[in-house]
């Protein structure tokens, strides 16, 4: 059973559209400070599982001795915790990849600064109504993410098994677009990457981040059909400043508790190999 602390968190909770998503920013998130401040709690935005348990873990059994005053701040989306980073109402966060990273620096603009990486959450396909890859019918309706980075990853996990192949040279950029041989006409249908197991039962299978499964109660190492390998994966997720943070003594005091032998016992006894650790 995963622990789920209770420890100092703020769940803002996101509506789909932008403008209620930045009225959501604005109204129930942190306070904003002058940017490049190192004074007060070390504010972090997350999303939920499995980034906000860890943190929550290390809040109550690690950060004290350490010296280090921890605000965890849950996002249920994959924006707000890099514009709140960007604003000053976070001092870091904990909940993306590099290539998710470099896609949303080209899109949305803003500078940061990667500072480490923590965890793999592995990449998984699942369905309700198929056991196997084998199974999946002619035409099947594939969710995938409707973000550059984790559309990428679930088309090359899908090209990886033989469901597709892809254009050369679209290692790191894919889209439905690069598919060039589909032999079981897979039609793809983007969702905004929380929503995907919540529409699970409208897809014949979908590609689904690790946490976003793990929050649904689905396990990766036995409910996935597919699982991305963690050898030489690039995906892991990790911390993230701006410039003006990159050397803050609280982020490498975080940084060295979340790379500590607790946090790695800690990441094994509770996600059933959904969440592995990157150090």
């Amino acid at each position: 059973m995963r622990i789920r602390a209770r420890v100092r968190q703020t769940t803002v909770l996101l509506a789909a559209s932008a403008a209620v998503l930045a009225g959501c920013g604005s109204e129930n998130g942190p306070d904003a400070t002058e940017p490049g401040s190192t004074d007060g709690p070390l504010r972090v935005g997350v999303s939920p599982v499995p980034h906000g348990e860890i943190l929550n873990f290390i809040n109550e059994e690690l950060a004290e001795e350490a010296g280090l005053e921890l605000e965890v701040v849950e996002f249920t989306d994959y924006i707000q915790p890099n514009t709140a980073l960007q604003e000053g109402s976070l001092e870091a966060n904990y909940f993306q990849t590099v290539p998710y990273l470099d896609n949303f620096e080209i899109e949305h603009g803003g500078e940061y600064e990667w500072i480490e990486a923590v965890h793999l959450e592995p990449l998984g396909l699942y369905s309700e109504s198929v056991e196997s890859i084998d199974d999946l019918p002619d035409g099947a309706t594939i969710g995938v993410s409707n973000d550059p980075a984790n559309l990428n990853r679930g088309l090359q996990l899908l090209a990886a098994n033989d469901l597709i192949s892809l254009r050369e040279g679209t290692e790191g950029q894919a889209t439905e677009a690069d598919v060039e041989d589909n032999p079981k006409n897979l039609e793809f249908a983007p969702l905004e990457a929380a929503q995907l197991p919540v529409s699970l039962a409208d897809t014949d299978a979908s590609v689904i981040n690790g946490n976003y499964a793990i929050d649904a109660g689905l396990s990766p190492a036995d409910d996935s059909i597919l699982l991305e390998e963690a050898a030489d994966n690039p995906n892991a997720n990790g911390i993230v400043t701006t410039p003006a943070l990159a050397d803050d003594p609280r982020i490498a005091t975080l940084v060295e508790l979340l790379t500590s032998d607790e946090v790695r016992t800690f990441i094994e006894e509770n996600y059933d190999g959904g969440v592995l650790p990157s150090f």
